[in-house]
């Protein structure tokens, strides 16, 4: 369960009108369900989630968890882990604190939120095929999409060249070029757009999300 729809790709939300029951017994509403998976050193776990802006904490139904990925939990006091139920392979390990059991991730798996091949190219602002195939590799998929996106497409076709500039600046924030971008995707903040700002004079960049 989690309280916010920004955490997840909006391609795989969809709108719900359930309820979750809390320990007070009081009903909570559900806005929208979400597929997503959990990145470990060997595979992944997959979750239906369910967002509900009224929730505090994001949390983990065990039961869910072992049933839809056939895997055993196991619990000490310093620490918890998960491992494939047929090999008994560990999977997954985290340290325990205070009372709780927190679920944390490695900063270097947080890559592996999707495999997809169009998703890393939109991610990663269009690269070129060579690039792309050098990070599916490293995430260990070796399913590569060689086709290019429209944007790919029209971004490579030739044009006239530019014309020289002539224009001089002498000292910051006498120039500044501007301009707006959008992403195919949305943030996992929640946003689409973003305007830059850079100065002629020291080449200072700002990038601001819209």
């Amino acid at each position: 369960m989690s309280s916010s729809p920004s955490n997840f790709l909006p391609s795989t939300l969809q709108q719900s009108s359930s309820n979750i029951t809390v320990g007070n017994v009081a009903r909570v509403p559900v806005t929208h369900q979400a597929q997503t998976f959990i990145p470990t050193t060997t595979n992944h776990f997959h979750l239906n989630v369910l967002v509900s802006p009224s929730l505090t904490k994001h949390l983990i139904s065990i039961c869910r968890l072992t049933h839809d990925n056939n895997v055993s939990i196991e619990f000490d006091p310093s620490r918890f882990s998960i491992k494939d139920l047929p090999t008994k392979v560990e999977m997954l390990q985290c340290e325990s604190s205070n009372d709780l059991y927190p679920l944390r991730l490695p900063h270097h798996q947080a890559l592996h939120a999707s495999s997809a091949t169009s998703l890393w190219h939109q991610h990663l602002v269009k690269p070129s095929h060579p690039s792309t195939s050098q990070v599916m590799q490293k995430n260990h998929c070796n399913k590569v999409d060689a086709r290019s996106c429209s944007s790919c497409r029209l971004g490579k076709h030739t044009h006239l060249p530019f014309a020289d500039s002539t224009s001089q600046t002498f000292f910051p924030f006498q120039l500044v070029h501007s301009d707006v971008w959008m992403f195919l995707l949305f943030s996992y903040s929640g946003y689409k757009y973003f305007v830059i700002y850079l100065d002629d004079y020291t080449h200072y960049l700002w990038t601001i999300p819209l």
